[in-house]
């Protein structure tokens, strides 16, 4: 079961990321993007460091400060769901 955890963690997370290089593309090359409410749901999804990840390398969204505070909102969702499943 740990195994598939670890596993599972580390594609959500890469997906994360991706989607912020992904998205960072799009934005730099006026095609349609990614919308926001999917990188938020994969940052409450246990995705929330790859998308902080990429929201550092690739310096999205750094400025949108809308989104930034939706961001934290789901990160602490993330890091409440994390618990709540420890203490399961």
């Amino acid at each position: 079961m740990l195994r598939f955890v670890v596993w599972f963690l580390l594609v959500v997370n890469v997906a994360g990321f991706a989607a912020m290089g992904i998205d960072k593309l799009c934005a730099a090359r006026g095609w349609r993007r990614i919308p926001e409410a999917y990188l938020l749901s994969i940052t409450a999804f246990t995705g929330a460091p790859g998308i902080w990840l990429g929201t550092v390398v690739f310096r999205h969204k750094t400025v949108k400060s809308s989104f930034r505070r939706r961001l934290v909102l789901a990160t602490l969702v993330n890091a409440i769901w994390f618990v709540a499943l420890r203490f399961e």
